[in-house]
């Protein structure tokens, strides 16, 4: 298994494996209670935890998620950068089609200003462009948008629309 370490950062940034999981969803959990207005809910984890798990057992998956352990704290995780990659049918920029998306993007309150965010960011995209991925798609938050924009993402008008298939 190879881990990632951001070159420019040097920052201790690693792949995620399956034995974190349950931090990767802490953090993720983070990163959702920073942006909903709904109260936090932890009742999905348990039922989230086997798949997560398989996800981070396939290093040549479309799934990737980078670490950086917490300093203070051993054995929980400070930072989480998450993405996909996916196929759409290519198009004049994007011939192959690939595309990635980024999302979970968390650092723990107490480990925030530190530069962690940035590296995990900075391996995610190494990451990306290593599956030929030509264009990078994420939805952000106000607080977020000054560091994607200091990596050269610019806003997009989106006509996203969303149909949920089932109560789950």
């Amino acid at each position: 298994m190879i881990t990632l370490v951001s070159v420019r950062s040097m920052s201790p940034v690693r792949r995620a494996l399956p034995e974190d999981a349950a931090e990767v969803l802490r953090l993720r959990q983070v990163m959702i209670d920073s942006v909903s207005s709904v109260g936090p809910s932890t009742d999905w984890h348990a039922e989230s935890l086997p798949a997560l798990r398989e996800r981070l057992s396939e290093p040549d998956g479309d799934f990737a998620a980078f670490v950086v352990d917490h300093p203070e704290r051993p054995g929980t995780l400070a930072a989480l950068v998450v993405g996909t990659i996916e196929y759409r049918i290519g198009r004049a920029g994007n011939p192959r089609g690939v595309i990635g998306f980024v999302f979970s993007v968390a650092t723990d309150p107490d480990a925030r200003r530190r530069g962690y965010a940035r590296a995990g960011m900075d391996a995610l995209l190494d990451w990306f462009r290593s599956r030929g991925a030509v264009q990078v798609h994420l939805t952000a938050s106000a607080d977020a948008a000054p560091l994607y924009a200091s990596l050269g993402f610019k806003p997009k008008p989106d006509p996203l629309m969303e149909l949920l298939l089932s109560d789950a």
